[in-house]
């Protein structure tokens, strides 16, 4: 099922940047113009977007997550088990960006790097192509608990490949190619470098509101994991100055190493934590 939704998925930007290839080779005298807003969002859900901040914009964005809402009036449906990260993005050009961050989620500190290798273009290149490269120190680690523990165990990093496509005005969509490594995992069996496909897309359903949806498909997950892959579906709202994002998910985790290699909730018994993000340029 899980190739076959692949396949689906991967049909249209195939068969689009085909056909836009040749288009190109027939108008090579044709003007090239800059596709913009395949996304509003830095974040499609829990996936980077190809979304960059302007150069010299300072961004500032809000993500929180509730707790699960399975435990219903226990917890107020996740009221009171809620995490939140705060994350500072710089665009040092409008292809360069540069971002810190802190999660309450196993106290995590992240730096990371997000940079445009190329734009879509109308009757030019057919898609956007975007790096993004993290590092993450998890805080919350203890040596009561694990009396080998040093600094690098505490240590993780991402490196994805952003690759999407806007198709009208109202559809793009994206493929995000991942590679994460943690230098400790919970899970004997779970190899420490992992791998993983992300999917995502955005539907505008009017001027200023799209639906939008990721999931992660980890590609050497141990068959010993209580660990799911996190699909995620929510709206973005456009407000003025910032884009305010609400969603359901089954990973409660915000960084690319805790969403996909962590995620615990199960959609099927509503084991799922609802959530937001919020940005903010200055």
């Amino acid at each position: 099922m899980k190739h076959l939704l692949i396949f689906l998925f991967c049909i249209p930007l195939l068969a689009q940047a085909q056909e836009d290839l040749l288009a190109e080779i027939d108008n090579d005298s044709m003007q090239q113009q800059e596709i913009q807003a395949a996304f509003k969002g830095l974040k499609i859900v829990n996936f980077e977007s190809t979304k960059l901040v302007a150069k010299g914009d300072f961004t500032f964005v809000v993500a929180h997550r509730f707790g699960s809402l399975k435990n219903g009036f226990d917890s107020f449906f996740g009221l009171d088990d809620a995490v939140t990260r705060l994350n500072f993005i710089f665009g040092i050009t409008d292809g360069f960006n540069i971002g810190i961050s802190r999660s309450s989620f196993q106290k995590i500190y992240e730096a990371s790097a997000k940079y445009r290798f190329i734009s879509q273009k109308n009757n030019g290149f057919p898609l956007t192509l975007v790096g993004y490269n993290s590092v993450l120190i998890n805080t919350a680690l203890e040596k009561d608990n694990l009396p080998l523990l040093e600094f690098k165990h505490r240590v993780g990093y991402t490196a994805q490949l952003l690759i999407s496509r806007k198709f009208n005005s109202k559809l793009s969509l994206e493929l995000a190619p991942t590679f994460f490594h943690d230098n400790y995992v919970a899970i004997n069996e779970q190899e420490n470098s992992q791998f993983a496909l992300g999917l995502g897309g955005r539907y505008k359903l009017s001027k200023r509101m799209s639906l939008n949806i990721d999931y992660g498909w980890h590609l050497n997950r141990a068959d010993t994991s209580p660990f799911r892959n996190p699909l995620s579906i929510g709206v973005d709202i456009e407000t003025g100055g910032h884009v305010f994002q609400m969603h359901f998910t089954n990973a409660q985790g915000m960084n690319t190493n805790s969403f996909l290699g962590q995620s615990t909730g199960d959609w099927s018994d509503g084991d799922i934590y609802f959530g937001f993000n919020l940005s903010r340029v200055f």
